[in-house]
């Protein structure tokens, strides 16, 4: 099965309070699908985020931010 997008290999902070964890994130219709090793798996895209920080699903870039 081919995801949408995977971005791979960055240290994931799930927002529970655990330790980041070295894992790839697959994503289908602005979904998250799959967190884990996904090495051979095909992607229409991926992006390679070694040495970058990974927060699925809990950042919520929204504001209402009056200048």
């Amino acid at each position: 099965m081919a995801h949408d997008l995977i971005i791979s290999g960055g240290s994931v902070v799930d927002g529970t309070g655990a330790a980041p964890f070295t894992a790839d994130v697959a994503i289908d219709d602005d979904k998250i699908a799959r967190i884990g090793d996904l090495k051979g798996v095909q992607a229409a895209r991926r992006i390679d985020a070694t040495g970058k920080i990974v927060t699925p699903g809990f950042v919520d870039l929204h504001t209402h931010l009056v200048v």
